[in-house]
């Protein structure tokens, strides 16, 4: 199959419109956003006249907007979610990124759909299949290699996205349960309670402790930084942020960071296209360290690794600035290289290996004075800064503009003067000028510095989404005109570019599915297909699928199952892998937090970690409605 080169996408996230509008001047190409409901993400939900503002906003720059529809759904829930799709479709949105099948079912817009990561897309099977029943792109399994990648790539022609940077989640997306069988919350209707960030003891079949108190489902923030280009190579055409919960200075940062790379390698590797308009200048140095981690992987990119696990904390550390040499009366001093500002934020782990914060009231030099003086603080203890108040401060104000290339052109014609401006993506328009009898243009006096003059003021866009090229002149001989007049009619003719930018934007057309789709890659269907409602099940009944089963959140599975499906190996992490050591079994071991104990299964051949358990007792299946408030 010779594959199809998709212009390279950078998609950032948006957790409101302001967001993502911030996140488009920064550089994004699309931007991936919550609606007012059935949003994998609880508190990320945005009402249809935001989103709408966030299209107008983003289609000036030809960037799309994708709204997450990605829950599981319940049966008297999929007519609301039906209409919200076409009130999205209404307000702009260009695609809706979904994971509950039987929305395929529904009498839906003619807008793209993309398969969400829940669907849990990691082999060509799967994405192949996709891609034949109409998704127009498709987000890979975190856990893809490049290799995998590759191979998915060579035989499909849909888009491929993959998240570049953000929080990791430890379990195959879709495929956990731990959170719903703990707490009633689904992760697959958008409200996991995070069990993979707690602490837990890890204990082996003959009762011996191998680690305690440690975080060991806690995965570190993915950072494919040295990995963008091959990633491109190897069929990655949409690079995704994750963070549709984190503050705006993240977006900020993280989307300027991979803006660059990406620029670079377009720029670099002529086979490579832009996927928006507009070029980005920012007042800041982006610098991802500097931004919420909790230290960066890049995870199974370049295949099993050591060293994936954020065990010691979830939280953010930061970076390492320096080691306590004195304390005194309520202050105590580094030895840092790097400079401290009031306001600054530091930490430090204690005897116990917990992370202890502070805030800083004042630093004078290396001598810092914390708003609360910690006991626990020791002389030679490791200080980390997690939030760099200065660098902060930075990002608080306008740190970007985006601008459109325009070529001006002023014309002499047979009666007056017409200016056309024509931007980079060949939407032009023109503004014509007659000469009356009091005409304001005048046979310039001084010829050189009146079309000087004259050039300087078509090129002036202010504030504009707008930036010059240079002026064409077309004219008879040299004419003066007063610089309000230039500017009314470049005014005007910047309103009319920027109103046809907006109605020209190039909405993507729904794919067509295949007219012989190639069957499900499964014939049969346990809860880990996630299967809630009637129409899903007709929908892989349609696709050759003969047994189904009911999705976990339906209460059906009472006993001892998968809560969570791993590439993660705790037996790899502790060099306690047989593939590694010889001699040893995969036998099980067991996770305890406080008394909760979940099972650890090792499938050595598919080389993943099984966690089992059941349902707690006394859960209630929280699985009231995710519609909209009336």
């Amino acid at each position: 199959m010779t594959r199809i080169q998709h212009p390279l996408e950078l998609l950032a996230p948006a957790k409101n419109a302001d967001f993502g509008i911030e996140a488009i001047k920064h550089g994004a190409d699309a931007v991936y956003i919550g609606g007012p409901a059935f949003g994998a993400r609880y508190g990320a939900g945005n009402d249809v006249a935001e989103i709408r503002r966030l299209c107008d906003f983003a289609h000036r720059y030809r960037a799309r907007v994708f709204v997450a529809l990605n829950t599981i759904l319940r049966d008297d829930e999929l007519e609301d979610s039906r209409q919200l799709a076409w009130q999205l479709y209404e307000a702009g949105a260009d695609a809706l990124i979904i994971q509950d099948m039987g929305l395929l079912e529904l009498d839906l817009p003619p807008i793209q759909l993309h398969a969400s990561t829940q669907t849990d897309n990691r082999n060509a099977d799967k994405v192949r299949f996709l891609e034949d029943v109409g998704f127009s792109q498709v987000v890979l399994a975190r856990e893809c290699s490049l290799n995998e990648i590759i191979k998915i790539a060579s035989q499909t022609n849909v888009s491929l996205e993959y998240f570049v940077h953000g929080a990791l989640c430890v379990a195959f997306s879709g495929q956990c349960y731990i959170s719903q069988a703990h707490t009633g919350r689904s992760a697959n209707r958008g409200e996991c309670s995070q069990a993979c960030r707690l602490p837990y003891t890890l204990v082996d079949d003959k009762g011996k402790t191998i680690t305690e108190n440690q975080h060991l489902l806690s995965m570190k923030d993915n950072n494919q930084t040295a990995n963008m280009l091959d990633l491109a190579r190897a069929g990655v055409c949409s690079f995704k942020i994750e963070g549709r919960l984190k503050d705006l200075s993240y977006v900020k940062n993280i989307t300027a960071h991979y803006r660059g790379l990406l620029d670079e390698i377009i720029a670099n590797n002529p086979e490579f296209t832009r996927a928006s308009s507009g070029r980005s200048t920012y007042t800041f140095t982006p610098q991802p360290d500097k931004t919420f981690n909790r230290g960066y992987t890049d995870y199974f990119a370049n295949d099993r690794q050591d060293d994936i696990g954020a065990f010691d904390s979830p939280a953010f550390v930061g970076e390492l600035i320096g080691e306590v040499v004195e304390i005194g009366d309520g202050s105590f001093t580094v030895n840092a290289e790097k400079p401290f500002n009031n306001g600054d934020g530091v930490c430090f782990y204690d005897a116990h290996g917990e992370v202890v914060g502070m805030r800083i009231n004042r630093a004078d030099g290396k001598t810092l004075f914390p708003a609360e003086m910690p006991e626990e603080l020791t002389e030679g203890a490791s200080l980390f800064r997690n939030r760099d108040q200065e660098f902060e401060r930075s990002l608080e104000k306008e740190s970007a503009d985006r601008r459109i290339s325009v070529k001006p052109a002023l014309v002499e014609t047979e009666d007056g003067f017409a200016l056309t401006l024509t931007d980079e993506d060949g939407v032009n328009v023109t503004v014509n000028r007659k000469n009356g009898p009091k005409s304001e243009w005048q046979l310039a006096q001084n010829p050189e510095p009146a079309m000087a003059k004259l050039t300087e003021n078509l090129g002036k866009f202010g504030n504009t989404m707008f930036v010059a090229e240079p002026v064409e002149l077309k004219l008879s001989q040299p004419w003066f005109m007063p610089v309000s007049a230039i500017n009314a009619l470049r005014r005007e003719a910047t309103e009319q570019l920027d109103a046809a930018r907006i109605a020209s934007h190039p909405r993507p057309p729904r794919a067509t599915p295949a007219a012989n789709p190639v069957p499900y890659p499964q014939e049969e269907l346990t809860y880990l297909g996630n299967v809630f409602n009637a129409k899903a099940r007709q929908f892989y009944e349609k696709h050759g699928v003969k047994l189904i089963e009911e999705a976990y959140e339906a209460g059906n599975e009472k006993g001892m199952v998968s809560l969570m499906i791993t590439r993660h190996c705790l037996r790899y992490s502790f060099n306690l892998c047989p593939k590694e050591v010889k001699h040893l079994k995969p036998d099980p071991m067991t996770l305890i937090n406080g008394n909760e104990k979940l099972i650890l299964k090792f499938d050595c051949k598919a080389c993943e970690m099984h966690v089992v358990g059941k349902m707690k007792k006394g859960v209630t299946l929280n699985l009231g409605s995710i519609r909209p408030a009336a």
